[in-house]
């Protein structure tokens, strides 16, 4: 039997003892000699067994300063070999060590997906910053590997969320010990939330901001509608405005199932994506969802909510006239507004069903008579607005009636 034959052998049987009994009485430098003679003509798998058991052995037995240069020696010469079987039998022994040589995990963490992928999974002895690197020039399984470390910290989930591919998205929203922060979710949903299997494990999670659960809902309604044009089922115009209604529905049942200080940054975000516009507010007010309304105002005016919550509350119609201004508003929406406005002050929304998530018939009904009545031809689209709603509420209504007779 040959002597690397018996150095396979004896350090497979037992890293320990076997093959440092054998180190010892030959000596470090002999040993590493006949080692290296030896894997120039082994076979790949023999050569792989070997530079496991040399790698484990160095990493669990007390080795001398000498034996322990001339172990990493040997495994630098290793990262050479044209065979992947031992540079990956290399990884698996030193990748979650935090007693492996520096310069061996770093050259494979370099290495080819596979091999490279088990070091940046879980190697202690590498820098956030080579982390980035490897995320900025690696592949989408070099990105997944990094995405699935345990406890990734920030610097390197943003990075993953800025250029990782779908596949390393996915996989470091399932990470339950990353540190991702908010606005490397927003990117997230930026980039893929077009994808259904990431929107649906970004809605599973506790920690996503209102905001970026209704971004969620935007992209879900884009994607629909173009779905839905693709197949030439609607026309994009139509799509895209039955998209959009659903959309701002959603949001308005969100802001309803929230707290009120999720409120706030919910409006801000919709005022920077440009959704908070007139028919939504208006949706709001004829929703019965005076939170939303209200911080609605309140991010237009500038003014501070407790003042708009007053302003809109006092019965006197310059008061909320002058907020609305303020507001920048359309002018030709304003009567349909200050309809709702009075027909909140006299009868609320006690008897309307749905809660806060749903348009209100009754109101819409007294909004559609009074703007029917002060119509001077200028209001065509805001009584177009006002008859959907009117369609919407009678339809919603209908069906909370039959589930309730179902119910019963």
């Amino acid at each position: 039997m040959r002597y690397g034959e018996r150095f396979v052998k004896r350090a497979s049987i037992d890293c320990s003892h076997g093959f440092f009994r054998v180190w010892r009485r030959v000596g470090s430098s002999m040993i590493v000699r006949h080692f290296l003679q030896w894997v120039r003509t082994a076979a790949a798998t023999e050569r792989a067994d070997a530079t496991s058991a040399l790698a484990r052995a160095l990493l669990h037995s007390d080795l001398s300063v000498d034996d322990r240069i001339a172990a990493e020696g040997a495994l630098v010469m290793l990262l050479d070999d044209p065979s992947p079987l031992v540079r990956r039998a290399m990884a698996e022994a030193l990748a979650a060590s935090a007693d492996a040589p520096a310069p061996v995990i770093l050259a494979l963490a370099a290495d080819q997906a596979e091999i490279a992928g088990l070091v940046l999974e879980q190697s202690p002895l590498l820098l956030d910053a080579d982390l980035v690197d490897s995320v900025g020039s690696g592949d989408s399984a070099v990105q997944a590997a990094v995405a699935r470390r345990r406890g990734l910290p920030r610097a390197v989930a943003a990075a993953i969320a800025e250029v990782g591919s779908p596949e390393a998205c996915l996989t470091l929203i399932e990470n339950d010990s990353a540190e991702v922060a908010p606005f490397s979710l927003d990117r997230i949903v930026e980039r893929h939330g077009h994808l259904a299997a990431i929107r649906e494990v970004l809605l599973a999670r506790d920690d996503i901001a209102l905001a970026t659960r209704q971004a969620l809902v935007v992209r879900l309604s884009e994607t629909l509608a173009d779905f839905v044009t693709a197949r030439t089922w609607l026309d994009a115009g139509r799509a895209h405005r039955v998209a959009k209604e659903a959309c701002e529905k959603a949001t308005i049942a969100l802001a309803a199932y929230s707290s009120r200080n999720e409120v706030r940054p919910l409006v801000t975000h919709l005022r920077q994506s440009g959704q908070l516009s007139s028919g939504l507010i208006l949706r709001a007010l004829l929703s019965g969802n005076l939170r939303l309304f209200e911080e609605a105002l309140a991010e237009l005016s500038g003014l501070p909510i407790a003042r708009v919550t007053g302003l809109i509350h006092d019965r006197r119609g310059a008061a909320f006239q002058a907020l609305y201004t303020k507001a920048g508003l359309p002018g030709s929406a304003y009567p349909a507004f200050r309809a709702a406005v009075d027909a909140m002050h006299e009868s609320g929304f006690v008897t309307e069903p749905g809660g806060a998530t749903r348009l209100k018939r009754r109101m819409i009904e007294r909004v559609l008579t009074s703007c029917e009545r002060d119509d001077t031809g200028e209001m065509a689209p805001l009584m177009m607005l006002l008859r959907r709603f009117a369609t919407e509420a009678t339809r919603d209504e209908a069906r909370l009636f039959c589930d309730e007779l179902a119910a019963a």
